[in-house]
């Protein structure tokens, strides 16, 4: 048995909106009405929100689009229960001013925020593991703290020094110490910065060894910290009332891709040559007619960097590939399909309502209590 954080068997589900330049009819060949507008984007997170889907991923990249952080800032008022899991590349902003404008969003959104921390390569900028997952530790450290503290605050690291005469700016909504934290990587360092700091893991598609393997030594670190994590899957899914349907769908999207610009698309990414892609490349590399297992389809990837897998099949067949994760621990999925609002509908309508649903924040709420910050009468005008 997996030591997990959110302990009942439901699920906080999800849906993706491309901010990225990544939205297709067809895979790998791009559409004006599909490009990362504010109008494309907005309408996904929406749509999902009416679905019900509790969460919603919000990537951030060097890529014509959308910022996630200004963009969920304009969405929040939007919507009216979905989430916003906001991805931030930790050190593009300076860490006062990113706690800042975190609790701003925060209280726009009436506490519906959640942050996704990046630690890929800066734009236009090349750094070693140790550099980049170092300060990604630091400046989680400060903004949790930040967020949780009272009074003046000061901070001497190997990255940052500075003294601030009071936390007050920096104040989220989230009176239980700010939104959670979730966080990918399948390298050491990345795994070890998840065990320490954040609260779900986040694993793209791979075989069900392979993750079941991650998962029990990444709870073992999470332990050797004093700490419990939740565990989440980021998939693509294709879903249509036959296997036949499904599986034609898949291999329609990309029917018109051109390999050599599939890998283009790939390398646009700060994350492309991450230990994770290069493991899913692996994985398709060995794989028939790109299953790498049953159900899980691999052929995204040969044009998209990060989650490169969907999983397909009828209702019940991707039903059951769901409940397997669920049992095996898995608290959180986060999903997408080409094109996004038309397989969110696909979804919404045979799966999402035979989940049993929670929302990862309120149950961390319940379950394991953050120290209160006291507001003060000021920040709650």
């Amino acid at each position: 048995m997996i030591p997990i954080r959110t302990s009942e068997r439901k699920a906080e589900v999800a849906w993706f909106s491309a901010l990225c330049s990544d939205d297709y009819e067809f895979l790998g060949v791009p559409e004006g009405g599909l490009r990362s507008s504010y109008e494309n984007c907005g309408n996904i997170v929406r749509l999902a929100d009416s679905h019900g889907f509790q969460n919603i991923l919000l990537p951030s990249g060097w890529i014509a689009g959308q910022d996630a952080l200004t963009f969920a800032a304009a969405m929040a008022p939007q919507t009216q229960q979905i989430n916003q899991l906001v991805a931030l590349r930790m050190g593009e902003v300076w860490p006062p001013m990113l706690a800042r404008a975190i609790a701003t969003v925060d209280h726009i959104a009436q506490g519906r925020l959640c942050i996704n921390i990046i630690s890929s390569d800066l734009p236009g900028l090349k750094e070693s593991n140790e550099i980049r997952y170092n300060r990604s530790s630091e400046i989680i450290q400060i903004l949790q703290q930040m967020w949780r503290a009272d009074g003046p605050f000061e901070w001497k690291g190997s990255f940052y020094n500075f003294s601030l005469p009071s936390t007050e700016p920096a104040q989220p909504y989230q009176q239980n110490g700010g939104p959670l934290l979730y966080f990918g990587g399948i390298s050491p360092a990345a795994q070890d910065l998840c065990a320490k700091h954040c609260d779900v893991f986040l694993m793209w598609p791979e075989t069900e060894d392979c993750i079941l393997a991650t998962m029990l030594s990444l709870s073992q670190q999470a332990a050797s910290y004093g700490r419990q994590i939740d565990f989440g899957f980021r998939s693509h899914v294709i879903v249509r009332e036959t296997e036949k349907e499904a599986r034609a769908a898949a291999e329609r999207l990309i029917s018109k891709l051109d390999l050599a610009k599939g890998q283009e698309i790939k390398n646009r990414s700060q994350d492309s040559q991450s230990a994770g892609v290069l493991r899913q490349d692996e994985l398709r590399s060995k794989s028939k007619d790109l299953y790498i297992e049953d159900h899980l389809w691999s052929g995204v990837g040969l044009a998209r960097s990060g989650c490169g897998s969907a999983i397909v099949g009828d209702p019940d067949q991707v039903l059951a590939k769901l409940n397997r994760y669920m049992d095996m621990g898995m608290r959180a999925f986060i999903l997408s399909g080409y094109p996004h609002a038309t397989e969110c509908d696909w979804f919404a309508r045979y799966v999402l309502p035979r989940i049993p649903t929670c929302r990862l924040n309120e149950l961390q709420c319940r379950l394991v209590p953050r120290p209160v910050t006291p507001l003060t009468t000021a920040v709650r005008r």
